[in-house]
Formats: structure tokens, sequence, C-alpha cells
């Protein structure tokens, strides 16, 4: 997605919301419901919860190798969680790599 798709007065007034969103991913969506620019940001957050409980459940059921590779699969997601927070900080509208065509909210 493009940072055209989103008003200039929406992205500056919610960068703190979309940053959050990717702590807590419901708050912009309790905050500033209107805010197409923050319910992006929650969408991302969405879909890095899901991915990370789905995974660490997976690698979580898998003995020796599934838990080997689960620190590392968790290092990735803060690695995601905090490229996120950034770019929602910053005002920028990045998908993140791998999960973020995901549309969960509409």
């Amino acid at each position: 997605m493009e940072t055209a798709v989103f008003a200039p007065e929406d992205i500056e007034k919610n960068k703190t919301m979309a940053g959050l969103a990717y702590i807590i991913f419901f708050l912009p969506l309790v905050a500033c419901p209107d805010s197409k620019f923050a319910r992006y940001h929650a969408n991302q957050g969405l879909a890095l919860l899901i991915v990370s409980l789905v995974g660490s459940f997976i690698l979580g059921m898998i003995p020796i190798i599934g838990w080997l590779l689960l620190p590392l699969f968790s290092i990735l997601v803060l690695i995601l969680a905090i490229v996120g927070l950034v770019n929602g900080l910053n005002g920028k509208v990045k998908d993140l790599p791998l999960i973020g065509k995901f549309k969960l909210l509409k």
C-alpha cells in the first residue's frame, strides 16, 4: 500500500496509535476508529499476532527441532514488530514482509 491512499492529516494525527498497534493491535480501533491509517496498522498488528500464536503453538508441539526453532521464530516476530512499530511512528505505510498482504480488518 502507498501513503497516498491515506490523508496526510490522518497520518500525522494517528502516528502514535499506528505504532502502538504492534503492541496492542485493538488499541487504535478503540482510540481512533475512523482513522484508516491506524486501522491499516491495526490489521498488520493483528496479522503478526495470529502468525506469532500459530507459529509458536506449532513449533512448541514439535519435539526437539521445534523447540530449537522456537527462539529463532520469536526473534523474527520481534524484528517484524519493531519494523512495524517504527513504520507506524514514522507515518509510513509499508506491508510487513511475509505477512503484510493479509487483510483481516476492513
